[in-house]
Order: C-alpha cells, then structure tokens, then sequence
C-alpha cells in the first residue's frame, strides 16, 4: 500500500501532465510505483528547473510532502516554487485516433479487456493528443482512468503493457475520482471516449463528462 509520500508525489505528476516533457514523466511514474523514492528525490527537483517549470503553491506542497522525507535537497526544492502562471493551449484532443490507426488497435484492447471489472477501476477512457503547431504526426495516445485506490501502482502496470505493445512513451493519468481535474485532463476527458469499464462506483472526477 502507497504511503502519503507517494500518493503526494502520484497526484504532484498528475500535475505536471502536459508540463514535464512525456519522456521524464512516465519515467518518473515508473520509479514511483516501483517505490523509488529515492530516485524521485534526488532527480525530480532537478528535472522541474531545467525544464523551468514553476510550481504553484498547492504543487510545492506536494512536492516537499512527497520528497523531503526521502532526502531532496531543501534549496532545489524551494527554488521550484514560482509565480508564473501553468501554460495553457499547449494542446488539442481530439476522441478519434488518426487515420493511420484505423486498424486493429491492440493497445485499447488489451487494457480494455485487463481493466474491466477490476475493483479499483471505475470507467476507462481514451483521447489522443496533438500539440496546437503540429499535426496529425503528432498524435499521442492518452489514456484516462478513474480509480478508487492503487492509483501510482495501477499506472506502473499499465506504463508496462503499453511499453509492450509497442508505446516507449507512455501517457497513463489514472485519476482519484473526487478529484478537481487540471485543464490538462479536462480537455482530455472532455474530447474522449469509453474503452472500459471496471466495478468500481467510482464518480467521475470532478469536471469529467
């Protein structure tokens, strides 16, 4: 069972969707549901000021919930805070797959048929992502669960099937769901459509459709 460091540090990568570059981010969810706390502490605060990435308040305070018990440094991790505001329109999302994968599309069946009914699992959904200055070559599976517990350990799993199939990056957000959603995932949400569904009461999070 996930400690509040982790589930601090679960909800602070939420956060950070659309921000910290696909590359880090899903990594930093793999150390996270392998328990690397660590890891996290030493590399995360680094990870947010190359990127310039500026924490809001509610951020910072996951961010030295999560870290400071495992060893971050105090000054890296203070330095995080910033007062700029989260970029918005980074991004578009659309519910239908680009035209190159209007075949059989494996990934969606398998974590349609791993999740449904599992009791940690409300509803499955899918969207896909384009930055705004690019097009359809841009495209980026995001996959959106809604979940009553497990959540980092659930995303570690499903990073591993979708690497598998063939995803080196990818997009898992697996959702509290009394959770206000980030403009990040409601867009996401918004533009998405239903692969699952598991058998869990779970609501949507708040701001889902």
């Amino acid at each position: 069972m996930e400690d509040e460091a982790q589930l601090a540090c679960h909800e602070l990568l939420l956060r950070l969707a659309g921000r910290l570059p696909d590359e880090y981010l899903w990594r930093y969810r793999d150390w996270l549901a392998e328990g690397a706390m660590g890891v996290l502490a030493r590399t995360l605060p680094k990870a947010l000021l190359r990127h310039d990435i500026d924490l809001e308040p509610d951020e910072h305070r996951l961010l030295r919930a999560a870290l400071l018990p495992h060893g971050a440094d105090p000054h890296l991790v203070s330095s995080a805070l910033g007062v700029d505001d989260t970029p918005e329109g980074r991004y578009t999302f659309t519910e239908t797959a680009p035209d190159r994968w209007n075949v059989v599309d494996s990934v969606t069946a398998v974590i349609g048929a791993a999740l449904r009914k599992r009791p940690e699992v409300g509803e499955v959904r899918q969207s896909w992502r384009y930055r705004t200055t690019h097009g359809d070559g841009d495209a980026k599976r995001v996959v959106l669960v809604t979940a009553t517990s497990g959540w980092p350990r659930l995303t570690g799993e499903l990073q591993r099937v979708v690497r598998i199939l063939g995803d080196e990056v990818p997009s898992i957000e697996v959702l509290p769901p009394d959770w206000a959603l980030p403009g990040y995932h409601r867009a996401a949400m918004e533009r998405s459509r239903k692969v699952s569904v598991g058998a869990a009461t779970a609501r949507h999070p708040v701001g889902a459709a």
